[in-house]
Protein backbone atom coordinates (compact mmCIF):
# COMPACT_ATOMS: atom_id res chain seq x y z
CA UNK A 1 0.00 0.00 0.00
CA UNK A 2 1.52 3.62 -0.87
CA UNK A 3 0.36 6.97 -0.69
CA UNK A 4 0.21 9.95 -3.05
CA UNK A 5 -0.56 13.30 -2.74
CA UNK A 6 -2.92 12.16 0.26
CA UNK A 7 -4.22 9.68 -2.29
CA UNK A 8 -3.87 6.09 -0.43
CA UNK A 9 -3.16 3.09 -3.32
CA UNK A 10 -4.04 -0.31 -1.92
CA UNK A 11 -1.65 -3.15 -3.87
CA UNK A 12 -3.95 -5.93 -5.17
CA UNK A 13 -0.88 -7.84 -6.72
CA UNK A 14 -2.01 -11.56 -5.54
CA UNK A 15 -0.12 -13.23 -3.50
CA UNK A 16 1.91 -15.90 -4.92
CA UNK A 17 1.25 -19.57 -4.22
CA UNK A 18 4.27 -20.04 -2.23
CA UNK A 19 3.97 -16.92 0.24
CA UNK A 20 0.28 -18.64 0.39
CA UNK A 21 1.72 -21.77 1.53
CA UNK A 22 4.39 -20.25 3.71
CA UNK A 23 1.97 -18.09 5.53
CA UNK A 24 -0.58 -21.38 6.41
CA UNK A 25 2.60 -23.36 7.06
CA UNK A 26 3.50 -20.29 9.80
CA UNK A 27 0.36 -19.89 11.24
CA UNK A 28 -0.38 -23.25 11.64
CA UNK A 29 3.15 -23.45 13.67
CA UNK A 30 1.75 -20.84 15.91
CA UNK A 31 -0.82 -22.67 16.35
CA UNK A 32 0.82 -26.44 16.89
CA UNK A 33 -0.32 -27.12 20.12
CA UNK A 34 -4.20 -26.40 19.34
CA UNK A 35 -3.91 -28.24 16.20
CA UNK A 36 -2.34 -31.44 18.02
CA UNK A 37 -5.50 -31.40 20.47
CA UNK A 38 -7.72 -30.83 17.55
CA UNK A 39 -5.61 -33.81 15.43
CA UNK A 40 -6.42 -36.14 18.10
CA UNK A 41 -9.84 -35.29 18.33
CA UNK A 42 -10.48 -35.77 14.48
CA UNK A 43 -7.78 -39.08 14.91
CA UNK A 44 -10.68 -40.26 16.86
CA UNK A 45 -13.74 -39.65 15.66
CA UNK A 46 -12.62 -41.67 12.49
CA UNK A 47 -11.29 -44.43 13.98
CA UNK A 48 -14.61 -44.62 16.74
CA UNK A 49 -17.02 -43.13 14.48
CA UNK A 50 -16.07 -43.74 11.09
CA UNK A 51 -14.23 -46.50 10.65
CA UNK A 52 -16.85 -48.99 12.72
CA UNK A 53 -19.46 -47.14 10.15
CA UNK A 54 -18.45 -50.28 7.88
CA UNK A 55 -19.71 -52.74 9.39
CA UNK A 56 -23.10 -51.45 9.11
CA UNK A 57 -23.05 -53.61 6.21
CA UNK A 58 -24.04 -56.65 8.55
CA UNK A 59 -27.59 -55.43 8.23
CA UNK A 60 -27.62 -57.07 5.30
CA UNK A 61 -25.80 -59.69 5.49
CA UNK A 62 -26.43 -63.13 7.40
CA UNK A 63 -23.02 -62.62 9.36
CA UNK A 64 -21.60 -65.52 11.65
CA UNK A 65 -19.12 -64.79 14.61
CA UNK A 66 -16.99 -67.53 13.09
CA UNK A 67 -16.25 -65.76 9.73
CA UNK A 68 -15.48 -62.37 8.41
CA UNK A 69 -18.14 -59.92 7.23
CA UNK A 70 -16.55 -60.17 4.04
CA UNK A 71 -17.72 -63.92 3.47
CA UNK A 72 -21.03 -63.37 5.09
CA UNK A 73 -24.32 -63.89 2.52
CA UNK A 74 -26.15 -60.68 1.16
CA UNK A 75 -29.81 -61.21 2.69
CA UNK A 76 -30.84 -57.44 1.94
CA UNK A 77 -34.12 -56.34 3.34
CA UNK A 78 -34.38 -59.73 5.22
CA UNK A 79 -33.82 -58.58 9.22
CA UNK A 80 -35.85 -54.84 8.69
CA UNK A 81 -38.54 -57.17 7.03
CA UNK A 82 -38.64 -59.81 10.02
CA UNK A 83 -38.07 -56.66 12.91
CA UNK A 84 -41.65 -54.81 11.34
CA UNK A 85 -43.03 -58.03 11.79
CA UNK A 86 -41.95 -59.06 15.40
CA UNK A 87 -45.06 -59.47 17.75
CA UNK A 88 -42.86 -57.66 20.22
CA UNK A 89 -42.42 -54.53 18.18
CA UNK A 90 -45.77 -52.83 19.25
CA UNK A 91 -45.05 -52.71 23.30
CA UNK A 92 -41.35 -52.12 22.67
CA UNK A 93 -42.20 -49.32 20.78
CA UNK A 94 -45.07 -48.13 22.96
CA UNK A 95 -42.60 -48.24 26.04
CA UNK A 96 -39.49 -46.58 24.75
CA UNK A 97 -41.80 -43.44 22.90
CA UNK A 98 -43.83 -43.51 26.37
CA UNK A 99 -41.03 -43.11 28.72
CA UNK A 100 -39.24 -40.48 26.46
CA UNK A 101 -42.06 -38.18 26.04
CA UNK A 102 -42.27 -38.37 29.57
CA UNK A 103 -38.84 -37.06 30.23
CA UNK A 104 -39.30 -34.36 27.00
CA UNK A 105 -42.80 -33.21 28.35
CA UNK A 106 -41.43 -33.24 32.03
CA UNK A 107 -37.92 -33.51 32.26
CA UNK A 108 -37.02 -30.98 29.73
CA UNK A 109 -38.62 -27.83 31.10
CA UNK A 110 -37.91 -28.59 34.82
CA UNK A 111 -33.90 -27.87 34.01
CA UNK A 112 -34.83 -24.21 32.76
CA UNK A 113 -37.60 -23.22 35.96
CA UNK A 114 -34.48 -24.90 38.17
CA UNK A 115 -32.02 -22.54 37.02
CA UNK A 116 -34.00 -19.75 36.49
CA UNK A 117 -35.31 -19.88 40.20
CA UNK A 118 -31.39 -20.45 41.47
CA UNK A 119 -30.72 -17.46 39.36
CA UNK A 120 -32.47 -15.29 41.05
CA UNK A 121 -31.34 -16.35 45.01
CA UNK A 122 -29.53 -13.39 46.43
CA UNK A 123 -27.68 -15.91 48.77
CA UNK A 124 -24.61 -17.16 47.26
CA UNK A 125 -24.28 -20.15 49.72
CA UNK A 126 -27.32 -20.95 49.51
CA UNK A 127 -27.20 -20.63 46.08
CA UNK A 128 -23.39 -22.62 46.14
CA UNK A 129 -25.04 -25.62 48.12
CA UNK A 130 -28.32 -26.15 46.18
CA UNK A 131 -25.58 -26.39 43.06
CA UNK A 132 -23.95 -28.76 44.71
CA UNK A 133 -26.71 -30.89 46.37
CA UNK A 134 -28.29 -30.94 42.73
CA UNK A 135 -25.04 -31.92 40.90
CA UNK A 136 -24.03 -34.64 42.86
CA UNK A 137 -26.44 -37.96 41.62
CA UNK A 138 -25.20 -37.04 37.86
CA UNK A 139 -21.65 -38.24 39.42
CA UNK A 140 -23.32 -41.68 40.26
CA UNK A 141 -23.36 -44.52 37.98
CA UNK A 142 -26.52 -46.34 37.34
CA UNK A 143 -25.44 -49.37 39.33
CA UNK A 144 -25.14 -47.41 42.62
CA UNK A 145 -28.26 -45.38 42.15
CA UNK A 146 -30.46 -48.84 41.20
CA UNK A 147 -29.11 -50.58 44.24
CA UNK A 148 -30.18 -47.09 45.93
CA UNK A 149 -33.52 -47.05 44.45
CA UNK A 150 -34.42 -50.96 44.85
CA UNK A 151 -33.76 -50.22 48.50
CA UNK A 152 -35.88 -47.20 48.81
CA UNK A 153 -38.52 -49.17 46.93
CA UNK A 154 -38.53 -52.24 48.67
CA UNK A 155 -41.63 -53.36 50.93
CA UNK A 156 -39.86 -52.30 54.09
CA UNK A 157 -37.90 -49.11 52.36
CA UNK A 158 -38.22 -45.65 53.15
CA UNK A 159 -40.63 -44.78 50.36
CA UNK A 160 -43.63 -47.08 51.99
CA UNK A 161 -42.33 -46.49 55.21
CA UNK A 162 -43.06 -42.59 54.51
CA UNK A 163 -46.48 -43.05 52.94
CA UNK A 164 -47.77 -45.99 55.28
CA UNK A 165 -46.25 -43.30 57.97
CA UNK A 166 -49.18 -40.14 56.77
CA UNK A 167 -51.57 -42.66 55.89
CA UNK A 168 -51.16 -42.86 52.12
CA UNK A 169 -51.76 -46.53 51.87
CA UNK A 170 -52.57 -49.57 54.21
CA UNK A 171 -50.00 -52.22 52.98
CA UNK A 172 -46.91 -51.80 51.51
CA UNK A 173 -46.20 -51.78 47.69
CA UNK A 174 -43.17 -53.47 45.78
CA UNK A 175 -42.82 -51.27 43.66
CA UNK A 176 -40.37 -52.30 41.06
CA UNK A 177 -42.18 -55.38 41.07
CA UNK A 178 -45.81 -53.94 39.54
CA UNK A 179 -45.27 -52.70 36.05
CA UNK A 180 -47.73 -49.98 35.88
CA UNK A 181 -45.16 -48.09 38.18
CA UNK A 182 -42.17 -48.53 36.37
CA UNK A 183 -42.77 -45.21 34.10
CA UNK A 184 -43.41 -43.24 36.96
CA UNK A 185 -39.83 -44.51 38.62
CA UNK A 186 -37.83 -44.31 35.24
CA UNK A 187 -39.20 -40.48 34.65
CA UNK A 188 -38.62 -39.46 38.73
CA UNK A 189 -35.48 -40.80 38.92
CA UNK A 190 -33.87 -39.76 35.64
CA UNK A 191 -35.14 -35.47 36.66
CA UNK A 192 -33.38 -36.48 40.11
CA UNK A 193 -30.52 -37.47 38.65
CA UNK A 194 -29.62 -35.36 35.69
CA UNK A 195 -31.89 -31.98 37.19
CA UNK A 196 -29.00 -30.16 38.62
CA UNK A 197 -26.29 -31.10 35.79
CA UNK A 198 -28.69 -30.52 32.82
CA UNK A 199 -29.61 -26.51 34.30
CA UNK A 200 -25.67 -25.77 33.89
CA UNK A 201 -25.83 -24.50 30.51
CA UNK A 202 -29.39 -22.52 31.31
CA UNK A 203 -26.83 -21.18 34.25
CA UNK A 204 -24.34 -19.61 31.69
CA UNK A 205 -26.78 -18.55 29.09
CA UNK A 206 -28.61 -16.54 32.35
CA UNK A 207 -25.22 -15.17 33.60
CA UNK A 208 -24.59 -13.78 30.08
CA UNK A 209 -27.25 -11.64 29.86
CA UNK A 210 -26.45 -8.04 30.27
CA UNK A 211 -27.12 -6.77 33.89
CA UNK A 212 -28.08 -3.09 32.45
CA UNK A 213 -31.44 -5.10 31.10
CA UNK A 214 -32.44 -5.64 34.53
CA UNK A 215 -31.44 -2.42 35.76
CA UNK A 216 -33.43 -0.82 32.94
CA UNK A 217 -36.69 -3.05 34.05
CA UNK A 218 -36.19 -2.29 37.58
CA UNK A 219 -36.61 1.42 36.91
CA UNK A 220 -39.40 0.47 34.73
CA UNK A 221 -40.89 -0.25 37.80
CA UNK A 222 -40.74 -4.13 36.29
CA UNK A 223 -41.48 -6.80 38.99
CA UNK A 224 -39.13 -10.14 39.33
CA UNK A 225 -41.82 -12.08 37.07
CA UNK A 226 -41.95 -9.74 34.70
CA UNK A 227 -38.25 -9.72 34.14
CA UNK A 228 -38.48 -13.47 34.20
CA UNK A 229 -40.61 -13.48 31.38
CA UNK A 230 -39.74 -10.30 29.45
CA UNK A 231 -35.80 -10.67 29.64
CA UNK A 232 -34.54 -14.23 30.98
CA UNK A 233 -36.46 -16.38 29.26
CA UNK A 234 -36.19 -15.07 25.45
CA UNK A 235 -32.51 -14.04 26.19
CA UNK A 236 -32.00 -17.42 26.94
CA UNK A 237 -34.48 -19.07 24.08
CA UNK A 238 -31.72 -19.78 21.62
CA UNK A 239 -30.52 -22.40 24.05
CA UNK A 240 -33.26 -23.46 24.76
CA UNK A 241 -34.22 -24.35 20.94
CA UNK A 242 -30.53 -25.80 20.72
CA UNK A 243 -31.44 -27.69 23.56
CA UNK A 244 -34.95 -29.06 22.31
CA UNK A 245 -33.63 -30.19 18.95
CA UNK A 246 -31.03 -32.54 20.59
CA UNK A 247 -33.96 -33.93 22.95
CA UNK A 248 -36.06 -34.55 20.20
CA UNK A 249 -33.79 -36.29 17.99
CA UNK A 250 -32.66 -38.50 21.38
CA UNK A 251 -36.30 -39.80 21.70
CA UNK A 252 -36.03 -43.33 20.74
CA UNK A 253 -32.69 -43.23 23.66
CA UNK A 254 -34.44 -44.91 26.51
CA UNK A 255 -31.42 -44.78 28.75
CA UNK A 256 -29.98 -48.25 28.33
CA UNK A 257 -28.08 -48.18 32.05
CA UNK A 258 -31.20 -47.15 34.17
CA UNK A 259 -33.69 -49.41 32.61
CA UNK A 260 -31.33 -52.64 32.55
CA UNK A 261 -31.00 -51.99 36.55
CA UNK A 262 -34.62 -50.90 37.18
CA UNK A 263 -36.33 -53.55 35.19
CA UNK A 264 -36.93 -57.55 36.03
CA UNK A 265 -39.30 -60.05 35.23
CA UNK A 266 -42.33 -58.48 36.79
CA UNK A 267 -42.20 -55.23 35.32
CA UNK A 268 -41.20 -56.41 31.71
CA UNK A 269 -44.11 -55.72 30.44
CA UNK A 270 -43.16 -52.15 30.53
CA UNK A 271 -39.91 -52.08 30.72
CA UNK A 272 -38.53 -53.54 27.57
CA UNK A 273 -37.36 -50.79 25.00
CA UNK A 274 -35.14 -50.90 22.45
CA UNK A 275 -32.19 -50.71 23.56
CA UNK A 276 -33.41 -53.67 25.72
CA UNK A 277 -34.25 -55.55 23.10
CA UNK A 278 -31.53 -54.85 20.88
CA UNK A 279 -29.61 -55.97 23.36
CA UNK A 280 -31.12 -59.03 24.80
CA UNK A 281 -31.42 -60.10 20.41
CA UNK A 282 -27.77 -59.38 19.74
CA UNK A 283 -25.92 -60.32 22.55
CA UNK A 284 -28.12 -62.81 24.66
CA UNK A 285 -29.58 -64.37 21.31
CA UNK A 286 -26.78 -63.74 18.95
CA UNK A 287 -28.45 -62.35 16.35
CA UNK A 288 -25.97 -59.83 15.12
CA UNK A 289 -27.47 -58.99 11.66
CA UNK A 290 -31.01 -58.55 12.93
CA UNK A 291 -29.88 -56.40 15.89
CA UNK A 292 -27.34 -54.57 13.65
CA UNK A 293 -30.84 -53.79 11.76
CA UNK A 294 -32.36 -52.64 14.13
CA UNK A 295 -29.92 -50.33 15.29
CA UNK A 296 -29.90 -48.88 11.55
CA UNK A 297 -33.85 -47.78 11.84
CA UNK A 298 -33.56 -45.71 14.90
CA UNK A 299 -30.31 -44.19 13.59
CA UNK A 300 -32.13 -43.46 10.30
CA UNK A 301 -35.41 -42.08 12.50
CA UNK A 302 -33.09 -39.95 14.95
CA UNK A 303 -31.61 -38.62 11.91
CA UNK A 304 -34.88 -37.72 10.52
CA UNK A 305 -35.99 -36.60 13.67
CA UNK A 306 -33.19 -34.29 13.99
CA UNK A 307 -33.60 -32.88 10.79
CA UNK A 308 -37.64 -32.52 10.83
CA UNK A 309 -37.16 -30.31 14.63
CA UNK A 310 -34.18 -28.10 13.28
CA UNK A 311 -36.36 -27.23 10.32
CA UNK A 312 -40.03 -26.67 12.83
CA UNK A 313 -37.45 -24.69 15.55
CA UNK A 314 -36.09 -22.53 12.71
CA UNK A 315 -38.92 -21.23 11.01
CA UNK A 316 -40.96 -20.62 14.51
CA UNK A 317 -38.05 -18.30 15.68
CA UNK A 318 -35.31 -18.61 13.52
CA UNK A 319 -32.74 -20.42 15.35
CA UNK A 320 -31.35 -23.83 14.66
CA UNK A 321 -27.95 -26.30 14.35
CA UNK A 322 -27.64 -25.42 10.78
Amino acid sequence: MSSTAGVTVTDKRPVKGNDKWSKLAKRIYSQRYLQVMALLGIIWMIIFNYIPMYWITIAFKDFNIVKPVSEAPWVGLTHFKDFLNDENLGYVIKNTLGMSALKLIIGFPLPIIFAILLSEVRSALFKKSIQTISYLPHFLSWVILGGILATWLADVGIINKLLMGIGLIDQPITYLAEPKYFWTIVVASDIWKELGWSAIIYLAAISSISPELYEAATIDGAGRFQKIFNITIPSIKGTISILFILAVSGILNSNFDQILVLRNSLNESTSNVIDIYVYQVGLVQSRFSYSTAVGLIKSVIALLLLLSSNWVTKKLNDTSLF
